[in-house]
């Protein structure tokens, strides 16, 4: 275990350090953000086109938890390393949306602002109902504020992430007419749905637990789907599943938080990339520089471009060669992300 090499964006006294490093957060939450993330179009018509989700489910997996707890816990170097070279990755996740016709691009603000908020939405809905419940009205105003910061580290504006859980209920209202349970949404969504699609290959005497876990996490994300949303993508759960799977997930989950280590090591088998990250938070272990950042001034420091500006050659080549050229974009930046993000393979 290697020390960050400061508290990156937020640090200890932070809200988001104190929801993220809830065992909710990389299970439930994380898993309930990529499934409902697939209801616009424009995403799951890039996820569709490279399929990785399908062809390397457990890399991908691992890959995007590992940004995830980058942003929340990562060193600010680190991290502005990964958001720039994940501007690069986007750049090649562009085309045509198969249902509507219109042009899509994962670099896309409105695009990425909607990976965003339900990201943190699903985050804090999954340490409300499955962890230790709201948080106090300051505390909740704090966690929209850095979610905002954390908003700067992608192409979205944080002018436009809501400031209050009203705020963020309104943005999804707005959303609701632009969503769409598609056929390649559904097929998404419930193979995303699977937990077993993030575990490694386990011995055959393990296979009948993992089973049983992994039917847990998919009661419990589905019970914090709204009806509509339910409707919409085809998926059914009787509330009687969605009553009796919250104790069973609120007592695993405090089970879990009384020894960080045992904590660890499950995030070990469900996300290798990610240990590295969170176990120096869990352990206490401090930072080489016990100091926190803002995006801008990491990027100056670091001498990177704000996302929204970031690679805007190689953007406009993907572009060229996908709506001009009709071929498929080039594969800059994912070999590159690597030695950052983890291995594709």
């Amino acid at each position: 275990m290697t020390a960050h090499e400061d508290y990156g964006f937020f640090g200890p006294d932070s809200v988001t350090w104190k929801v993220w490093g809830y065992p909710t957060s990389l299970t439930v939450g994380f898993q309930r953000a990529v499934v409902v993330e697939e209801l616009d179009p424009n995403l799951v018509a890039a996820v569709d086109t490279t399929h990785d989700i399908y062809k390397r489910p457990r890399t991908r997996y691992d890959r995007t938890l590992h940004y995830f707890a980058l942003v929340a816990f990562g060193g600010t170097r680190e991290t502005a390393t990964a958001s720039d070279i994940l501007v690069k990755i986007h750049s090649k996740a562009i085309g045509t949306e198969p249902y509507g016709g219109g042009r899509y691009d994962a670099n896309d603000p409105a695009s990425q602002l909607w990976i965003h908020l339900t990201a943190w939405h699903s985050i804090l809905y999954a340490y409300e109902k499955y962890g230790p419940g709201p948080l106090s009205p300051e505390e909740e105003a704090r966690y929209w504020e850095e979610c905002a910061i954390a908003a700067e580290l992608q192409t979205c504006s944080p002018e436009d992430v809501p400031r209050t859980r009203d705020g963020v209920r309104r943005y999804f209202e707005q959303m609701r007419p632009q969503l769409a349970g598609s056929e390649i949404a559904v097929q998404a969504m419930n193979h995303l749905l699977d937990a077993k699609v993030m575990l490694p290959p386990m011995p055959r005497a393990a296979r009948p637990v993992a089973r049983v876990v992994a039917e847990v996490l998919r009661a419990g994300t589905i019970a914090t789907m709204p009806q509509w949303m339910r409707e919409m993508s085809d998926i059914r759960q009787p509330r009687i599943v969605d009553v009796a799977v919250r104790p069973v997930l609120w007592t695993a989950f405090r089970a879990m938080t009384v020894s960080p280590r045992a904590e660890l090591a499950m995030l070990k088998v469900l996300s290798p990339m990610t240990h590295p990250v969170v176990a120096p938070v869990k352990l206490g272990v401090p930072p080489a520089r016990r100091e926190t950042l803002t995006p801008a001034e990491a990027r100056t420091r670091y001498g990177f471009e704000p996302p929204a500006v970031a690679h805007r050659e190689l953007r406009d080549r993907q572009a060229k060669r996908v709506f001009g050229q009709h071929i498929a974009p080039s594969d800059e930046g994912l070999i590159e992300s690597e030695p950052i993000l983890g291995s594709l393979s």
